[in-house]
């Protein structure tokens, strides 16, 4: 009877599903929500490195509003974010357009172009760190020896310049993956559509309006969904280039966390920075959800 039952347990596709993701599950409750809730749980204390804290409410955060630098670290983080995910787009899809012509060497071009992203952040980060380099700069060298400049640029000890190099920096790191996914997209869309359109009369760019982004706005919305968390959270890049500088004009607020929390060992007062994260990580989310992926041109109806 008993194995009757289990039997028939396990012929049930959502009990087997359910057994399937449990080890996943288990893994993400580990290494997810328990750092997650621990985070949460630090922002409303004052703990120290090497002590732990007594619970403040939200005085972290109250105090964190008053903070100049924080406020500013949510500029850099929201002006980061945009730009560079604006011009990733742009040079992604463009790319990844580019790509799906029939051009000589096509598996070679996408195998190179797919380099920038694979390569490791801290080592284009420091590979940029030369090329931006105040008195080595290849960059500065080059338009010195062509006539452009007279003097070498300091890229990287000027705050519109800083911030500018880093989402250079984020850019080149970040449109391989846009351009490879929207790439895969347009792969998937049949080229008899193209086919009638021309035979309607249809231009290049009512064929690209009308075909092409109603097509692949699905894959724009996961794809840009990831670019803008990925571009939000950015560390590494930041924090090898510039540490935050000059004069915090790069603090983003993930760089801002790390250095209150663990070289300035204010963990409860990073922990809050970081918690701040949440609703505009949250509402990056959302904006993909409703904002794109359910947009009613994709049913031939008429935005809203």
């Amino acid at each position: 009877m008993r194995s009757q039952t289990l039997n028939r347990w396990l012929d049930n596709r959502n009990v087997l599903g359910l057994l399937f993701m449990l080890p996943a599950a288990a893994i993400l409750l580990v290494f997810l929500t328990y750092p997650l809730g621990l985070g949460v749980w630090l922002g409303f204390t004052d703990a120290k490195v090497g002590r732990g804290g007594g619970w403040i409410g939200l005085e972290n955060y109250q105090w964190l509003w008053e903070d100049s630098v924080f406020r500013l670290s949510i500029f850099n983080t929201f002006l980061y974010t945009v730009v560079a995910s604006v011009i990733k787009f742009v040079l992604g899809l463009w790319l990844a357009l580019l790509l799906n012509r029939h051009l000589p060497f096509k598996s070679f071009l996408r195998a190179i172009v797919l380099l920038p992203f694979i390569v490791p952040t801290v080592l284009s980060a420091i590979a940029f760190w030369w090329i931006y380099d105040a008195q080595f700069s290849v960059l500065s060298w080059t338009l010195v020896k062509m006539g452009l400049i007279d003097e070498y640029i300091n890229f990287l000890g000027e705050p519109n310049l800083a911030r500018a190099s880093t989402i250079a920096a984020n850019v080149w790191r970040g449109v391989p993956f846009v351009a490879i996914c929207l790439l895969a997209g347009l792969q998937t869309i049949s080229p008899a559509l193209y086919e009638a359109a021309a035979i309607d009369g249809a231009t290049p760019w009512q064929q690209f309006r009308n075909i092409t982004l109603p097509m692949l706005s699905p894959i724009i919305a996961v794809v840009m969904t990831f670019s803008v968390l990925f571009t939000f959270t950015d560390f590494q890049l930041i924090w090898v280039l510039t540490r935050g500088g000059p004069i915090n004009a790069t603090h983003l607020m993930a760089t801002l966390s790390f250095q209150r929390a663990i070289p300035g060992g204010a963990l409860g007062e990073g922990a809050a920075i970081a918690t701040a994260m949440i609703p505009f990580l949250l509402a990056a989310i959302l904006f993909s959800y409703f904002g794109l992926q359910r947009r009613k041109w994709q049913q031939g109806g008429a935005d809203k």
